[in-house]
């Protein structure tokens, strides 16, 4: 298992841990993931997902894990969201594109 987000895409980043006398070691900086398990309501189960704690922020704002899913690319998604999000189109249907607002016009 790699210690990536599968919903935001973080992952380990590296740089120098400095010392008081300016010795430079290399270190890792790890996520902080969690093992999250989102209910799918057009799924009617739970969708586990491996994501940083930002990564189950961000589904949550969006409306869930079935919004977040029909809302997001597949080329964007892991190869296990990308088989979720198939099986919710095949039973819930795309959702439809959002409707452009009327421009308005500022009258001078």
């Amino acid at each position: 298992m790699s210690r990536r987000c599968e919903i935001t895409g973080k992952g380990p980043i590296v740089g120098n841990k400095v010392s008081h006398a300016n010795n430079k070691t290399k270190r890792r900086w790890l996520p902080n993931l969690q093992e999250a398990s989102f209910f799918s309501a057009g799924l009617k189960r739970n969708v586990s997902v491996t994501c940083s704690t930002q990564g189950i922020r961000t589904v949550e704002h969006k409306g869930g894990i079935d919004s977040f899913l029909l809302n997001t690319a597949p080329t964007k998604l892991p190869l296990h969201l990308r088989k979720v999000r198939k099986q919710l189109v095949s039973k819930v249907g795309e959702l439809p594109p959002p409707a452009k607002a009327p421009r308005r016009t500022v009258k001078a």
